[in-house]
């Protein structure tokens, strides 16, 4: 699974600090450059799950990545980024980027997620690299705030069809911008956050082993989430899905 390439959307007009990847969109253009890329990384691996991946859920990534599949770009899933430093996302607007991005019919992967479990960034930041404190820590109060928003979050989520993928950004405390936005603490002590996502994985979404019985038919009634299924009766053993 690779994302091809990361945050296109800015890439033209990036001017932060002098950087290559501007000069080369700039020279060769984004949606020829983009498409270079995927052709090079399905020639090394045909099997291989292509991501395009971008922190901007604007419209703007919607028509980049329309653009992208009307030129034949073999994006196998669309990643997006949701960090939440300044705010969580509601409800209300998560099931708007999952409606907006699921038009094209491709997986979504959700490749960054992170929440605080200390104090908010300040708003008046658009760049989350340019928030430099001295000490940034985790607090009750976050703790608890975090544990609900990252449940509510995920249960959007995995309540969505196309959603295949959500992944974590970072596991612990302070490894990323010094931030409190792991799952554990600086101690490696799980957080409310994680016992929470924990119930939800490992518990509510958990089919676990059943033993059930068939009836006057043979035959038996299964529920459980989608996914994949191993039935075994009597030494023999079948593989469905749901």
């Amino acid at each position: 699974m690779w994302d091809v390439i990361n945050e296109a959307v800015i890439m033209p007009v990036f001017d932060k600090y002098d950087n290559g990847v501007t000069r080369i969109c700039q020279a060769r253009g984004r949606i020829k450059l983009i498409r270079d890329l995927f052709s090079e990384a399905r020639g090394a691996s045909a099997d291989a799950t292509l991501l395009i991946n971008d922190f901007d859920t604007s419209v703007a990534y919607d028509i980049l990545i329309e653009g992208l599949l009307e030129i034949g770009v073999p994006i196998d899933a669309i990643g997006i980024q949701s960090h939440m430093h300044q705010r969580h996302w509601s409800v209300e607007k998560t099931e708007k980027i999952l409606e907006r991005h699921s038009r094209f019919g491709l997986p979504l992967h959700f490749t960054e997620v992170s929440m605080l479990s200390g104090d908010i960034m300040p708003p008046e930041y658009a760049d989350l690299n340019d928030y430099q404190v001295e000490s940034w820590s985790s607090h009750p109060e976050g703790e608890a705030r975090q544990a609900e928003e990252a449940a509510v979050f995920y249960e959007t989520l995995f309540a969505h069809p196309q959603v295949q993928s959500i992944t974590w950004w970072s596991f612990m405390d302070g490894l990323w911008l010094g931030a409190p936005s792991g799952l554990l603490d600086k101690n490696n002590e799980p957080k409310p956050a994680y016992r929470a996502l924990h119930r939800r994985i490992k518990g509510d979404w958990w089919s676990g082993e059943q033993q059930l019985l068939t009836d006057a038919n043979g035959e038996i009634a299964v529920s459980g989430f989608k996914g994949d299924y191993v039935a075994v009766c009597e030494g023999l053993e079948t593989r469905f899905s749901i």
